[in-house]
């Protein structure tokens, strides 16, 4: 028998999804944790009652979040994820030629592990064992605090900034993203709906802007998430997405991305180019 799982967006909006089947439903140590299968679609997973990733659409996210970084800087070898255990985004990173190690870390081992059960197109990567692919179970604001100077790309795939996203989303979190990177590195977060979550919009770009040389935002629109509009903060130290002209040969097939994104996603509608700082 169906049943319909809705996540509250905000204390006015509600999305809800029409389900088969719900395959699992449980806390882990840090939050609760829901796998099933919905009529629209697909697999879906949901953290605390939020909407992560489906099936369907997912692959707008990870390569929003993966491939926009990564071709932006001509040869990125050294790829740290934060978060991101349903391996989506590492799916994608390891598909770059020029990436040598992706070193991915993620809080939650039961989010990871159900991944790998039940979203195996998205946990491919995880699943093979990929050479290139690192999966540390632990604190990644941790870890970003002990590192220094070593990658040159850093993709920060966390949750909501509750429970045990809400570190993500700090001054200092920022200032160690800095520190882990090399001189010519740069950094990408997830920071939601520039739409519904104006307020946290504003503050990390600010944070990243007070810190970075270079702070953009850019966008996609991503059907599960609230408004269905979703932003991304990056901070470089040297390339600018602006001044971007294509360096090497994509090899791979995309479902989203491409060149002309790659340019196009940092081309803001007023209404968000007025709340943010310009340097």
């Amino acid at each position: 028998m169906s049943q319909w799982i809705t996540e509250e967006q905000t204390p006015h909006l509600r999305l809800s999804a029409e389900a088969e089947e719900v395959l699992y439903s449980g806390e882990s140590e840090f939050q609760k944790i829901e796998v099933f299968k919905s009529k629209e679609y697909g697999m879906m997973l949901a953290l605390d009652g939020v909407f992560q990733t489906s099936e369907r659409e997912e692959f707008i996210y990870h390569e929003m979040m993966s491939h926009i970084p990564l071709f932006l800087h001509p040869n990125p070898e050294r790829v740290l994820i934060i978060g991101g255990g349903d391996g989506g985004v590492a799916r994608e990173c390891v598909r770059h030629d020029c990436v040598k190690e992706v070193t991915m870390v993620e809080i939650d081992g039961k989010v990871v592990e159900l991944a790998k059960q039940y979203l195996p197109t998205i946990a491919e990567a995880m699943i093979e064992n990929h050479p290139k692919l690192t999966v540390k179970i632990g604190d990644g604001i941790g870890f970003m605090a002990e590192a220094e100077d070593y990658y040159d790309v850093i993709i920060v795939d966390c949750s909501d900034p509750i429970g045990p996203g809400e570190g993500l989303f700090t001054e200092e979190f920022y200032k160690n993203t800095l520190k882990a990177l090399k001189a010519d590195g740069l950094f990408v977060q997830q920071t939601e709906s520039p739409m519904l979550h104006q307020p946290l919009v504003e503050k990390v770009f600010g944070y990243v802007n007070n810190h970075f040389p270079i702070a953009r935002l850019y966008t996609a629109f991503i059907p599960l998430y609230p408004a269905g509009m979703h932003c991304f903060t990056l901070g470089s130290k040297t390339f600018d997405p602006l001044k971007w002209t294509p360096n090497r040969e994509q090899t791979f097939e995309t479902k989203y991305y491409n060149e002309g994104i790659q340019k196009a996603a940092f081309a803001l509608p007023n209404f968000v180019k007025n709340y943010l700082p310009s340097k």
